[in-house]
């Protein structure tokens, strides 16, 4: 019996656009974040599930809701597939977090599976809930497909653990392409296998050569 999970990440927010840790804080679109939402729409369209579930922040939703627009199934809103909780980060633009917390910040660019915000979520508790989650939502739902809406940092740990990669390498994975679709399979242990990850092809009408 296979149970498949996609993980897909939101659309790009005006977080994303303005350069600031977004982490917890409920952000809106961008102009280009509902661009590709469309883009986005339509590819579910042919795409065949039978569960919704999405994190509970609205940017989450609002991608969800366009997965879901040709289904019509109902979002089961999980909060274990929130985004890492930044702490002091939150909210701090990109180009102030090294001047402010110089130490954190180098942690995260440089030493991501050591990082642990004051005040927030450590990469490491991420990982851990992201993988109990899945377990939980593959347990609920076996022999199904289902579609989990959530965040970069999110998909990127449990992609990590999904791919075998050991944990403090979990910085030299790639960062996930808004609206970025991941396929696993599992079989009836529940070993997770990656049939593709950060799959952003249907985005390739909105990307424009840039001269080098």
């Amino acid at each position: 019996m296979v149970t498949t999970v996609y993980l897909i990440r939101h659309g790009e927010s005006l977080g994303n656009t303005n350069g600031f840790f977004q982490g917890h804080t409920n952000c809106e679109l961008s102009e280009n974040g509902i661009l590709q939402l469309k883009l986005l729409k339509e590819r579910c369209k042919n795409i065949s599930f039978d569960a919704i579930y999405s994190s509970p922040l609205k940017r989450t939703l609002d991608t969800a809701a366009a997965v879901n627009y040709y289904h019509k199934l109902p979002i089961i809103i999980d909060d274990g597939l929130i985004e890492i909780n930044g702490g002091v980060f939150e909210g701090v633009h990109w180009d102030e977090l090294p001047k402010i917390y110089p130490e954190e910040f180098d942690t995260f660019r440089n030493n991501l599976h050591l990082f642990n915000p004051t005040d927030g979520e450590s990469v490491r508790a991420v990982y851990d809930r992201m993988i109990a989650t899945v377990e939980r939502l593959v347990n609920q739902n076996k022999g199904k497909t289902i579609v989990l809406v959530s965040h970069g940092c999110s998909i990127k740990n449990y992609l990590c653990y999904a791919t075998s990669t050991p944990f403090e390498k979990i910085g030299e994975l790639t960062w996930l392409d808004n609206t970025s679709v991941s396929k696993i399979t599992f079989n009836d242990i529940h070993t997770p296998q990656v049939e593709f990850m950060n799959d952003s092809t249907h985005l390739d009408e909105l990307k424009v050569d840039k001269p080098t």
